[in-house]
């Protein structure tokens, strides 16, 4: 999954002011403690990224 098509997935979920919030302020623990940003930095995939974000929020089926 590319990292545009990530940020267009979270903007879609939960809308272009909050997903930033969401990437800074919200520790996963399917991203071992770390924020959405933290694991992208580390260089975790995107894909996996937004697996545990799925996890984590309850996204819609046709988001995933």
């Amino acid at each position: 999954m590319r990292l545009t098509v990530f940020w267009d997935r979270m903007n879609q979920q939960f809308g272009e002011t909050y997903a930033p919030s969401v990437a800074k302020d919200h520790v996963l623990a399917e991203l071992g403690g770390r924020t959405v940003e933290q694991a992208l930095a580390d260089g975790e995939s995107a894909k996996d990224v937004w697996r545990a974000v799925c996890t984590t929020f309850d996204v819609p089926e046709r988001l995933r």
